[in-house]
């Protein structure tokens, strides 16, 4: 368990986002939830996740993104001595991809 982040906000945060069941209802909720620069360096750090586990290299990574490399970094960091959270998901899409 992530301990440095866990707390009843963050509980009913992750709570809700159990509940949504279509790309329709992300789309709606993210929206509300978040600003479009707060939503867009979301799905930019996973963008930068996945190209980082698929083997490409720093400046392949800051072209596609426009990430930084200092955010190149940190999601590194994350993915080299994080919580796993980034693996559990990428290995749950290769299985929904290999499904379809």
């Amino acid at each position: 368990m992530a301990s440095k982040i866990k707390n009843e906000n963050n509980d009913f945060l992750f709570k809700a986002i159990l509940q949504l069941k279509t790309l329709d209802e992300c789309y709606d909720f993210f929206e509300d939830l978040c600003t479009i620069n707060e939503l867009k360096s979301i799905s930019q750090r996973l963008a930068v996740a996945k190209m980082l586990r698929d083997g490409n290299v720093y400046s392949e990574i800051v072209a596609e993104t426009g990430a930084s490399t200092a955010t190149i970094s940190r999601v590194n960091r994350s993915l080299q001595y994080g919580s796993n959270g980034y693996e559990a998901i990428f290995e749950r899409l290769d299985a929904v991809e290999q499904k379809d």
